[in-house]
């Protein structure tokens, strides 16, 4: 941290330097006595995102611009293939993406496996600027894999140089889960929970570590939402392998409670997988993200209007599973970890921009304040009060899971390619100037790979030589 003045030209920063002298015509900002830091980076969203029979609320031109009212100034989404073909999901991306208002990076989602998709993957890293596949262990019947595919996935990804990604929960164990409470009765919200409890989730992230660890490849855990997933994680890094554990807003700060709440709508709004845990599972990950056993924040941020939650108002299997936090998260962030010492500023930084930029492999042109860097720079005001409400929030749905949160520490100004977007509690967003972000493989996370190999292949003493006689 310095005390500096930064100076932008045309989308870059140009210098940072203490005492900058600029002309008449320079648009000057004075941050004194706050914050200058890299917008934030959120590296899991769903806009537009087509699921459980509808599709989700907010766009890609309402979902950036909500997200630039909080600081976020790019996110990095999941393109979900068309009946398994990669290339047909990605087309329906672009389209999707043409309203953009600010940058983007695209992550992809494997559904299936055979010849045809394994030659879209190496198209994918090496033409069209992804370099992560995600591999679902649940929602059997849609998105689902087994581990034989996981395997196939997990083994190209690492020729690829591409960052696997898994939702772990186990599938078949949640399936009846649901058959189970469905046996008792159970058909609201509450049970959407009670289906897919923590121990299911820690299964199947310490089965996507061990295979992950089984063909040397990196391995990323999106939305770790219990103690039983975190403490494979937290194992798994003290033994050497490379597994980032990405918690998500809701599971940093909320509880499971609001399920059982006797109005549905209110209920239902809560509802997403792996769901939000009993009290106890988020301080326990505030901690872990405090002491570096999860590496980044994302928020799943996958928002269904009341209307749309009350498909499942009779079944809680159809209660379309997601919840808002793009443009709460480094508020809320900030808040929860920042405000009561958790974290450093410097923290801050690293878990909600920096680290997600080395992740991808876009550091420095992401998530710092540098010269040469993309002009994406926030000033936080951490004085300053906020507070979240439906009513004033700039995603198209009609609830939020953070409703009537009240915190300190405000994101006071956007700029976004070096425009000013966001200022005065003022939005200025033009649909389509926003940037796809190609991001090239092999990160750091892909450092040692190939001597890791070669120690194993060294190790093994095999094949023995045998001599053969034949009677």
């Amino acid at each position: 941290m310095e005390i500096a003045d930064v100076y932008v030209k045309d989308g870059i920063i140009v210098a940072v330097s203490p005492n900058i002298k600029v002309g008449d015509d320079v648009t000057v900002l004075d941050a004194s006595g706050k914050f200058v830091m890299p917008g934030g980076i959120d590296p899991h969203t769903h806009l537009a995102m087509e699921f459980m029979g509808t599709e989700t609320i907010d766009d890609f031109f309402s979902g950036q611009a909500a997200a630039l009212a909080g600081g976020t100034t790019m996110h990095i989404d999941f393109v979900i293939p068309v009946n398994g073909s990669l290339t047909a999901g990605l087309e329906a991306y672009e389209k999707k993406s043409g309203k953009s208002c600010m940058d983007y990076g695209f992550h992809m989602a494997i559904t299936k496996w055979d010849e045809i998709v394994s030659q879209e993957m190496e198209i994918m890293v090496q033409e069209k600027g992804i370099n992560s596949f995600k591999f679902f262990l649940a929602y059997k019947g849609s998105l689902m894999i087994n581990d034989e595919l996981l395997l196939q996935g997990f083994k190209k990804c690492k020729s690829l140089g591409a960052l696997a990604m898994v939702h772990a929960e186990n599938g078949d164990a949640v399936y009846e889960g649901q058959k189970r409470m469905k046996e008792l009765g159970i058909t609201g919200p509450e049970g959407h929970s009670l289906s897919r409890p923590p121990v299911l989730e820690g299964e199947a992230t310490a089965r996507a570590i061990r295979l992950a660890a089984f063909v040397n490849t990196p391995l990323y855990v999106v939305h770790v939402m219990s103690i039983d997933a975190m403490e494979e994680i937290s194992k798994a890094r003290k033994s050497g392998l490379k597994v980032i554990g990405e918690p998500v807003v809701s599971g940093l700060v909320l509880n499971e409670s609001w399920l059982w709440d006797p109005d549905f709508i209110t209920a239902a709004k809560y509802v997403m997988s792996p769901p939000i845990r009993a009290a106890g599972h988020d301080r326990a990950l505030q901690a872990a993200l405090s002491m570096g056993i999860l590496q980044l924040v994302g928020t799943d941020h996958c928002t269904f209007n009341s209307t749309q939650k009350a498909l499942g108002i009779d079944d809680f299997q159809k209660i379309p599973n997601g919840v808002n936090g793009i443009e709460e998260r480094m508020h809320v962030l900030w808040d929860t970890m920042v405000e009561s010492g958790q974290i450093s500023v410097t923290d801050y930084v690293r878990l909600t921009s920096a680290e997600c930029a080395r992740i991808f492999n876009i550091y420095p042109r992401k998530g710092a304040i540098r010269a040469g860097s993309d002009a994406d720079i926030i000033i936080l005001n951490p004085n300053s009060s906020f507070e979240i409400s439906a009513k004033s929030h700039h995603s198209k749905s009609d609830t939020n899971v953070y409703e009537g949160w009240r915190g300190k520490g405000k994101v006071e100004v956007t700029i976004s390619g070096g425009r000013v977007v966001w200022q005065n509690d003022e939005l200025k967003v033009v649909p389509g100037s926003g940037k796809y972000i190609e991001m090239p493989p092999f990160s750091y996370l892909f450092n040692g790979i190939e001597k890791a190999d070669a120690k194993y292949l060294s190790s093994l003493k095999a094949p023995v030589k045998r001599l053969r006689t034949t009677t």
